[in-house]
């Protein structure tokens, strides 16, 4: 008899406690990013954020328009819903349905994403008098779909992105995430390169720094592109905290996007995993 009455107590402290940690425990938030420019609301996935803002980031690296990223953004929503995906019509697979057949590479290069957003820039800026072309029409001439208009549907999401992934519309794009933990500072760093390339940094333990130089509209626009990449990659990076000029995200607070900050250097973007 007194071991059931244990049995039952113990289930009974058991319960309680399991109780007590639910309470506790912060609620999990919807993950997804938002790119608010103007009337345009673009509201995308986590995967989605990760390619837009790194073909935002490799367009930049080659001193490509603005228009160059809204066209890589606005063929990708068709393609594949900006998604890596390993299949498609016949041999296509990837962020844009690149074909194999067709010579854009192999299965292997054209599933790495880095490698394919560079091959479609490749294509583009081949395309003679593309940046005043119709989004779409510059985006046919690459991709020589049999859906030739399809893209145009895209157009004032890729726009919306566009700008503000290339720091055009400041603190404008922004992510809501549930924390997963500190990160590595080496990885942030090491992915923002194979992004941007070469930028000079300085690290001090969990926290980088990124000081940008010249003309201050240019340091404006360069140094949100690089925050929003940032905050677009939190998640994947175990990004905590990251500001530039009088702006701050946290990912703890994420749900209240980029908030006012004082004293904050101007010209220096600033990351932390921990």
């Amino acid at each position: 008899m007194r071991f059931r009455w244990f049995v039952v107590l113990a289930l009974l402290t058991a319960t309680v406690m399991v109780a007590v940690v639910l309470r506790d425990r912060e609620p999990l938030r919807s993950e997804s990013c938002v790119a608010q420019v103007g009337k345009v609301r673009a509201e995308i996935d986590l995967e989605q954020a990760r390619w837009t803002t790194l073909m935002a980031a490799i367009s930049q690296r080659r001193g490509l328009p603005p228009r160059a990223t809204t066209i890589a953004i606005a063929t990708a929503f068709q393609e594949s819903k900006i998604h890596n995906i390993d299949y498609g019509d016949r041999d296509s697979v990837g962020l844009f349905q690149q074909r194999t057949s067709q010579g854009w590479g192999t299965v292997e290069q054209i599933s790495d994403p880095h490698y394919s957003i560079g091959r479609f820039y490749d294509a583009l800026v081949k395309v003679k008098g593309y940046e005043s072309m119709k989004i779409t029409d510059a985006a046919q001439k690459v991709q020589r779909s049999a859906f030739p208009g399809a893209y145009a549907q895209h157009e004032d999401y890729a726009r919306a992105l566009a700008s503000a992934l290339r720091g055009y519309s400041p603190a404008k794009f922004t992510c809501q995430i549930n924390p997963k933990g500190s990160g590595t500072i080496d990885r942030v760093t090491t992915d923002v390169k194979a992004a941007f390339g070469k930028i000079a940094f300085d690290t001090d333990g969990d926290d980088a720094s990124y000081p940008l130089t010249g003309k201050a509209s240019d340091v404006k626009a360069r140094g949100w592109a690089l925050a929003h990449y940032l905050v677009g990659n939190a998640s994947r990076l175990r990004i905590t905290d990251i500001s530039f000029g009088n702006r701050e995200w946290n990912a703890d607070d994420s749900d209240q996007g980029w908030t006012a900050r004082s004293g904050a250097d101007s010209d220096t973007v600033r990351v932390s995993t921990n």
